[in-house]
């Protein structure tokens, strides 16, 4: 059976839980927190740009997953600004980890529930056919956006 989009993106949800674990682990002024720290923002970005192209904007062509879609793309908004908030704090302050705190949570329950609710509703929409090719598509795309934004 080949590889379903939700395959595919359910790798990258595992990545960016263990980074956050991480990263609320590791300890103030650190280079291992500032490299956990780009991880996670790269992991973030590189994902969700393929999953909004390969992932909402099929299923928000849909009636059928139209809330849905604009819910996610609500919070990749959210996560967005978590992420450029702290990039304007400094690491070895309290109020760096409270915020690395709350962005924590907020991927955490993005992931939960796009799991949980999203891919049910997307699933009912895509056919296999459909689930295997955005499944390559979002890999390409998920793959160069990495490679793009680790140049950076």
């Amino acid at each position: 059976m080949p590889e379903s989009i939700y395959d595919a993106l359910h790798e990258s949800h595992e990545t960016q839980r263990s980074l956050c674990r991480r990263l609320l682990r590791s300890k103030p002024g650190t280079r291992e927190r500032l490299d956990l720290f780009t991880a996670l923002r790269i992991e973030l970005a590189a994902h969700a740009a393929a999953e909004e192209r390969f992932l909402y904007v099929p299923i928000l062509m849909d009636d059928r997953g139209l809330n849905s879609s604009r819910h996610a793309l609500h919070e990749h908004h959210e996560i967005d600004e978590l992420v450029e908030d702290i990039q304007a704090l400094d690491p070895r302050r309290a109020t760096w980890l409270k915020k690395a705190r709350e962005l924590s949570e907020k991927v955490h329950h993005h992931l939960r529930e796009e799991e949980k609710k999203f891919f049910q509703v997307s699933g009912r929409i895509l056919s296999a056919t459909k689930k295997a090719q955005l499944a390559r598509r979002y890999r390409r795309d998920y793959a160069r956006m990495r490679k793009e934004l680790e140049a950076k």
